[in-house]
């Protein structure tokens, strides 16, 4: 369930992860409204995700884009790679990402690999534990990618030079 759009104009990476239906019993039958979740970034270090509820999918998708583009934060990369092994939580999800070689590809499930193909991710190799809910597991990855740090920025924090 996994589709993709990029705009033009602003050169962002949307990809839809889920959808999600709700049904509300009233006196003429069921009403449907519908949820949908999105990644969104710039394919250059920028990611988010974003969670949006309307009546019908459309409305939906387009609340999502625009809350996941309002929370975009940078991410450290090194080349097509991340700089090391990060492990990232969020409920019963732990999400591990581990650096690649080029030409490894993005060795994910669909929740994580758009959370990592939107990031601008080309080389990486992912292992999820626990809960495997598509919101859970984009969570964790985003909280993963978030707490990436260069090398620099550790020998900053420490005083030390290598």
């Amino acid at each position: 369930m996994s589709s993709d759009r990029t705009q033009e104009d602003s050169k962002q990476i949307e990809k839809l992860v889920k959808v999600r239906r709700c049904a509300a019993t009233v006196k003429g039958g069921r009403r449907f409204s519908f949820a949908a979740l999105v990644v969104v970034g710039d394919g250059r270090g920028k990611v988010a995700w974003g969670y949006g509820k309307a009546n019908e999918v459309p409305p939906s998708v387009a609340k999502a884009t625009t809350d996941g583009t309002r929370k975009l934060a940078s991410v450290r990369l090194d080349g097509s790679t991340i700089p090391h092994e990060v492990v990232g939580t969020f409920g019963a999800t732990k999400v591990v990402l581990i650096p690649a070689r080029p030409g490894t590809g993005v060795i994910a499930g669909a929740a994580v690999r758009a959370v990592c193909e939107a990031c601008g991710i080309h080389d990486i190799l992912t292992k999820s534990y626990g809960s495997t809910n598509p919101t859970n597991l984009v969570k964790a990855t985003v909280d993963a990618l978030y707490s990436l740090r260069s090398k620099e920025d550790v020998m900053k924090l420490r005083g030390v030079n290598l």
